[in-house]
């Protein structure tokens, strides 16, 4: 198992689509960051509509920089309700965000490594491999094709977690 000094010194990249397990996650990373003394990169990718099946290119670059701008509103929004919920972001040294457009597995290991990062954090519900494999899962596909380790965070389905609640 590797120690968190030997996964290197870069940051580590918190992949979030906004989600209870992206908050899951983003407080997983946060406790790293700490123990490790790394800075995090939490990054939203914004889904290229160009990629969107029936889309109309004539609008591209005006329905582009609207989604941009209501993704950076919502990262600034999920980002300052998280310093509230999770004490342990508050401890990071630094917290970078940022909103990028793309291909979300393309965009997050392309950003991983121009950001030298030591690894990336995502969260996944707790779906089973084989819906997982079925759905083609984001987080799957980022941990088979990165080069630098990847994190699951694994949130149970909605229905078990308020089964636990009782």
């Amino acid at each position: 198992m590797a120690s968190p000094d030997s996964l290197g010194t870069g940051p580590i990249l918190v992949g979030i689509d906004f989600s209870e397990g992206s908050e899951e996650a983003l407080a997983w990373a946060a406790e790293m960051a700490v123990a490790c003394n790394a800075t995090l990169v939490v990054l939203h990718v914004v889904h290229d509509p160009a990629e969107a099946p029936g889309y109309y290119v004539g609008g591209h670059k005006y329905v582009q920089a609207e989604l941009e701008r209501v993704a950076q509103e919502m990262m600034n929004e999920f980002i300052a309700s998280a310093r509230k919920r999770l004490p342990g972001l508050n401890k990071v040294c630094r917290v970078d965000t940022a909103v990028v457009v793309g291909l979300p597995v393309t965009r997050i290991i392309e950003i991983a490594e121009r950001e030298g990062a030591r690894s990336i954090v995502m969260g996944a519900h707790g779906r089973t491999a084989l819906g997982d494999a079925l759905l083609g899962s984001k987080v799957e596909r980022v941990t088979r094709l990165s080069p630098i380790p990847v994190t699951i965070v694994k949130t149970p389905p909605p229905t078990e977690r308020s089964d636990s609640k009782r």
